[in-house]
């Protein structure tokens, strides 16, 4: 299933969506919001896979809110202007449809929604890395990006997220993945797992203390259940 909200300020345009929504057996409606920030607050309590997004609200716009958004779901804009299609599009919707909306235009711009998350789950899903692999793709967004083992510095963890921070760059790459699936991913004798949000690079520690360990000017906690890993290491 495709788990999708609703957004649209107008009561029955959102009612209309919902009933659109319902009739689509592959999607599960998680909420309908009239406007963009009560959305981002529903977004941040459970993971949501597609939106349906009206542009012209008070407030927040729909842009503004895809714009806003440092992990995207994927994105379908339905508006009462034609006018915004490319802006849309430049923000890699998935589709823009124009109200009023016929039901058969609205299901086939489900099928496109369908069709990306098929293929993004199944290159998830193929996305093993054997032990002495040097590299592994992740998804952001609508593509694949590749991470270089040596690369990472550490991946920090956001609920339904992780955050790989990389040597290379000053912008960490943001995915959708729990913190055991990247773990299990990693090889042991490079990565070591300090907290329950936090996984570093052994060789970019520069110093640890009781309760935190330093990269560099970052300071990163310890917890408790992990002490036992820290302490092998510097017995080392």
């Amino acid at each position: 299933m495709i788990r999708c909200i609703a957004i649209d300020d107008e009561p029955l345009a959102l009612e209309l969506l919902q009933d659109n929504i319902s009739k689509v057996p592959f999607l599960q409606l998680v909420a309908a919001c009239d406007n963009a920030m009560e959305a981002l607050q529903v977004m941040e309590q459970q993971p949501v896979d597609l939106v349906f997004l009206d542009i012209q609200m008070p407030g927040l716009t729909g842009l503004q809110l895809i714009q806003s958004m440092t992990v995207k779901p994927m994105f379908i804009l339905i508006t009462a202007y034609e006018k915004y299609a490319l802006d849309g599009f430049n923000l890699s919707v998935v589709d823009y449809l124009v109200k009023p909306v016929a039901l058969d235009r609205f299901i086939k711009a489900c099928y496109k929604a369908k069709e990306l998350f098929e293929l993004k789950n199944v290159a998830s899903k193929e996305n093993t890395t054997p032990a002495n692999a040097e590299y592994f793709f992740v998804n952001v967004e609508y593509s694949l990006v590749k991470i270089t083992i040596a690369d990472i510095v550490y991946i920090e963890g956001l609920k339904d997220y992780i955050k790989i921070h990389l040597k290379s760059s000053s912008k960490p790459v943001v995915t959708r993945m729990l913190m055991k699936t990247i773990e299990d991913q990693l090889p042991a004798k490079q990565f070591i797992r300090i907290h329950k949000s936090y996984i570093v690079a052994v060789p970019f520690i520069t110093s640890i203390r009781k309760t935190s360990l330093f990269i560099g000017n970052i300071e990163l906690p310890v917890s408790d259940h992990y002490r036992d890993a820290i302490t092998a290491l510097t017995a080392k």
